[in-house]
């Protein structure tokens, strides 16, 4: 099933029960057809890292799309019930990542029905803490296809809304460590011939964790390839 068939069916059918917004106040649940900016939690690290994206990414969607988007952002543990009603989960942190079996259960179960994660190593590294114990998880979790090979430029993703050749280069890469690490790929879990898990060592969270009204101030937007993400999640 698509993402399309899968995901209002699964909204509309009741993804309140895992809803847990700032303060964890109660909220009114998505509409089945809202962007719903979705944090996974996990135990072993900063989960929580980068604040301001969802916010920010949000804010993006309302600027450049007629996508509708639920205003706040929702946090969800992997192995919740009803964690594959959300088109799109992010996940971020410097710190050891490891699941439980229950875990990657609901992770695969996750892709399977029409998910995508989307994990951004803040350490922008290739052998880092972070990188290295989420490679491991995704083997795990999906076997050989937890390889994540690099995902071409040609991939619809880089064209489903504004176009790249690469993905964007961050700060971070050019200046924030000094070490001159530049990727110019990202890799990816596919499932029935879709991106189920994109992976970035990119370090996408800390370039977009500002307050959205300050994006005025920058030469050029850098949370566009967050609207390609997002949108990808939604119709593909």
């Amino acid at each position: 099933m698509s993402r399309r068939a899968f995901l209002p069916r699964a909204l509309a059918a009741g993804a309140g029960a895992a809803l847990v917004a700032a303060g964890d106040t109660a909220r009114a649940q998505p509409r089945p057809s809202e962007f719903v900016f979705a944090r996974l939690r996990y135990a072993s690290g900063d989960w929580d890292y980068n604040p301001k994206v969802a916010a920010n990414v949000l804010n993006s969607l309302v600027e450049y799309t007629n996508i509708p988007v639920y205003r706040d952002e929702v946090v969800i543990p992997a192995d919740a019930p009803d964690l594959a009603a959300f088109p799109f989960l992010f996940m971020t942190g410097h710190l050891l990542v490891r699941f439980s079996d229950r875990e990657r259960r609901g992770l695969r179960a996750f892709v399977e029905q029409g998910g995508l994660l989307f994990s951004d190593d803040c350490n922008h590294d290739i052998d880092g803490l972070y990188a290295r114990s989420f490679e491991q998880e995704m083997r795990a979790t999906f076997g050989k296809a937890g390889e994540m090979p690099k995902i071409p430029a040609s991939h619809p993703l880089y064209r489903c809304f504004f176009t790249f050749d690469t993905p964007p280069t961050t700060a971070h890469e050019l200046n924030g460590w000094g070490d001159d690490l530049v990727h110019d790929y990202l890799r990816a879990v596919e499932h029935d011939g879709r991106l189920g898990v994109l992976y970035s060592n990119k370090d996408y969270g800390c370039e977009w964790d500002y307050d959205w009204k300050n994006k005025r101030f920058r030469r050029e937007d850098n949370t566009k390839l967050a609207v390609n993400i997002a949108v990808y999640a939604m119709t593909s």
